[in-house]
């Protein structure tokens, strides 16, 4: 796009990584899937059932997964050929700080670039007391590839990755146990989000075991597995999935070679510019560290090479972002939670509108659904914002834009929604809001 010579270095069978073909994409889809599979979403509907009288099969559940990656590979495949972008299948390593050998099978091939970019992503952590050789205990990667349905299944650790997976099996009928040293579901979400959330996850049928820890993985019973738990407690099931966060992809890469020395679990330290510590060569995506995100990766790696090549296109990667979790419901948020304010001294004001009193939430059946927004109590600037519902992390992208642009609560005053929309949300909480404030 930009003129410049690139070579892209790639050992996996298909480019796109692991948001294409083990994480973001085919989890979601896989969650899709369950959903119209389960007739999840009709459950709540007066007088409609649309569920299945019969278990799905892994093949039924897994088919829209691996043709929507497939669609996605083949489009970046057309990407990078109409750019010019040369593919090196093999596995890279330094040689020195502007040299890459390229290991293949029909020989190695030496790369020189006069400026380097690491993008290797991360792989799930595997603790040692699992036994992931046996084909009932799985990986973040590895449960995208089950053979057949479990009828129970636990699941170690509730952060994103855990916490997606349990409400995607949940809805399938599969009896889920997760289980996580804390006591509060995702605590980096607003509160009320977070709370709302273990509960309806709860209704659906997921259960928590908080505060345990797994201290032993029994796999040699052929009907089942045994965690024994710090409790003294045991879990019995038929399937394990481990989420026990991830490592990021250095352990071919000979760092050393260039100069470069990675940290705990392979975390590669960049400056704002995403710089290593060798000038030449940048690092973006997972291999850096959190929020270790698809779009966040993508971003970051577009700001990198603009600063690497003195391209004005792009001075950083977005100063805000949304996160969006794919349970079920779904949940999403931008700014400040109500505890950063309250520890950052800010007064503020909260408006709250609930899916169930609109239109549009009656439409879809969600009756937990619900919007905040945090407002700052003297000029009503939007500070937070904060969804729990269907289409949650869709509709966060309006709050962030709104934050993008120094917004007030003046603008969803004056906006006019489509009726019945899930946008007149803000409408409504950016009301109780104000008349909040002026109650105070």
């Amino acid at each position: 796009m930009f003129g410049r010579r690139v070579a892209l270095v790639e050992r996996a069978e298909h480019v796109g990584g692991a948001g294409i073909n083990s994480g973001t994409v085919p989890s979601k889809t896989l969650r899709e899937t369950a959903l119209a599979l389960s007739g999840f979403r009709s459950r709540r509907l007066f007088g409609v059932d649309l569920s299945l009288r019969r278990e799905a099969t892994a093949a039924e559940l897994m088919h829209h997964k691996d043709a929507v990656s497939d669609a996605e590979r083949r489009q970046v495949e057309r990407r990078m050929r109409a750019f010019g972008v040369q593919r090196f299948h093999g596995v890279g390593r330094f040689v020195d700080p502007h040299t890459i050998a390229v290991s293949s099978p029909g020989g190695t091939t030496l790369l020189h670039g006069d400026v380097i970019l690491i993008a290797t992503g991360s792989a799930p952590w595997r603790p040692p007391e699992f036994p992931f050789d046996d084909d009932r205990v799985h990986d973040s990667d590895q449960l995208l590839d089950i053979e057949t349905v479990p009828k129970s299944l636990a699941v170690v650790g509730a952060g994103v990755i855990g916490a997606e997976y349990a409400s995607t099996f949940a809805a399938i009928g599969v009896a889920v146990h997760v289980v996580d040293g804390r006591d509060t579901l995702l605590p980096f979400l607003d509160a009320d989000a977070s709370h709302a959330l273990e509960a309806a996850m709860v209704a659906n049928g997921v259960r928590f075991h908080w505060r345990e820890r797994v201290e032993r993985c029994d796999a040699s019973r052929p009907d089942e597995i045994v965690l024994h738990l710090s409790s003294g407690a045991e879990l019995a099931c038929e399937h394990v999935l481990v989420c026990a966060g991830r490592s990021s992809n250095v352990d071919d890469l000979d760092l050393a070679a260039a100069g470069i020395e990675a940290g705990e679990r392979g975390l590669i330290h960049v400056d704002p510019q995403w710089r290593t510590a060798v000038p030449h060569i940048f690092a973006a995506g997972d291999v850096v560290g959190p929020p270790a995100l698809a779009a966040t990766g993508m971003e970051q790696a577009r700001a990198a090479m603009c600063h690497a090549f003195d391209i004005a296109a792009k001075d950083d990667a977005a100063p805000l972002l949304a996160t969006g979790i794919y349970t079920i419901p779904e949940a999403g948020a931008v700014g400040a939670t109500e505890q950063a304010l309250r520890d950052g001294g800010v007064d503020y004001i909260a408006g709250v509108a609930r899916y169930a009193d609109l239109a549009r939430g009656r439409i879809v059946g969600d009756d937990v659904g619900f919007l905040k927004l945090l407002f700052r109590a003297g000029d009503m600037r939007l500070l937070g914002a904060h969804a729990v519902g269907e289409h949650a992390t869709e509709l966060i992208h309006i709050a962030l834009i709104a934050m993008m642009s120094n917004a007030t609560a003046d603008l969803f005053n004056r906006a006019c929604f489509n009726y019945p929309t899930l946008g007149d949300l803000y409408k409504y909480a950016t009301y109780d809001a104000l008349l909040t404030k002026g109650i105070e």
